[in-house]
């Protein structure tokens, strides 16, 4: 009976994802929605001049104020040793899947403790791969989960985070992109204020001591240094937060190049921040974890000591998620 009830329970999120997911879809595959998107979302901001200290620009929505939430891209690598033996961003599909943690940012995140960001929260901020229905919220619900001998070792971060896993973040939205969270346009206005973004009210709401980054959806007609701008303004507002952003790659190649992925590497190695690099986890597994339409992933049960289930995208998603989290924190802590 458990066993049918969870099969029930899986078909029902699937089909809820699967609405969700649908616009996001279409606006990569039709390239008709998102970029329309995005254009309402540019036309609520005001881009600042390029810095000759920044490399990607930062795109500053107007709704953002520089002084108290973004931080200038070239003190945010001062903590740099003078010979980086980082692996580089043009080598990023061999990063490993789970982050190492600079040292740098032990001292953001206890500064951040120190001025009231909660050590028992994180925040999610992303698109529909991201929607509380399938990631990470089962980690709030035993019954939809097995850790096995093999990842008991993760319960501890599993208790410390109780409530973050299926929460239902400000900043996450099926058909968000990099612009939106930074557009106070999108901001669900019951909860949030007029002129405060996703990202700000998420912010306000959870005070997040880390916070996951995972965003797909984009379109090819706007090039990838512009999704790389909007990326990088949402890391230096989660730096200037103190909290501890953790970057994702993504699963999908719709580009055709990698060039999303590769963007995301660039802002992970310039702000030194951790990657967990989602796209690697996938490469073993039959079709890449993707479904026929190359973009929505494969659904199985969160049962981590089961092969045949993590033969399928979403349980690795979810499992290599926590790892990073997991990395993280312990090496916060």
């Amino acid at each position: 009976m458990q066993m049918r009830n969870s099969t029930w329970f899986l078909s029902a999120i699937l089909l809820i994802f699967l609405v969700s997911c649908a616009a996001s879809n279409k606006d990569i595959v039709g390239q008709t929605l998102t970029t329309d998107l995005i254009e309402v979302v540019e036309s609520t901001m005001q881009p600042t001049p390029k810095s000759p200290n920044s490399d990607p620009p930062i795109i500053e929505p107007t709704s953002i104020q520089s002084s108290s939430t973004s931080i200038n891209s070239a003190s945010s690598t001062e903590h740099l040793p003078s010979i980086d033996t980082r692996p580089l961003p043009a080598d990023w599909q061999n990063w490993p899947v789970i982050p190492e943690v600079s040292p740098w940012l032990k001292a953001i995140y206890a500064q951040g403790l120190a001025e009231g960001n909660d050590p028992l929260a994180f925040s999610k901020i992303g698109d529909c791969q991201n929607v509380a229905e399938l990631f990470l919220s089962p980690f709030d619900v035993p019954p939809l989960y097995r850790l096995g001998d093999k990842y008991s070792y993760l319960m501890p971060t599993i208790e410390q985070f109780s409530g973050s896993w299926k929460r239902l973040s400000q900043a996450v939205r099926g058909g968000f992109n990099v612009a939106s969270v930074l557009s106070s346009y999108f901001s669900d206005k019951e909860v949030c204020g007029n002129n405060e973004t996703p990202l700000e009210c998420e912010f306000r709401l959870n005070k997040p001591s880390i916070a996951i980054i995972s965003m797909e959806t984009w379109t090819s007609k706007r090039p990838p240094e512009v999704f790389e701008g909007y990326l990088s303004q949402i890391v230096e507002f989660v730096l200037a937060n103190k909290a501890i952003p953790i970057l994702a790659t993504k699963a999908d190649n719709l580009e055709g190049d990698h060039s999303i992925n590769a963007a995301i590497a660039r802002v992970a190695y310039q702000y030194d921040v951790p990657l967990w690099n989602f796209w690697a986890a996938l490469q073993s597994i039959p079709w890449n974890g993707l479904t026929e339409d190359k973009f929505h992933l494969t659904v199985g049960n969160n049962y981590f000591d089961d092969p045949v289930e993590m033969e399928k995208a979403w349980p690795i998603r979810n499992l290599t998620a926590l790892q990073a989290i997991d990395a993280v924190w312990q090496a916060l802590k």
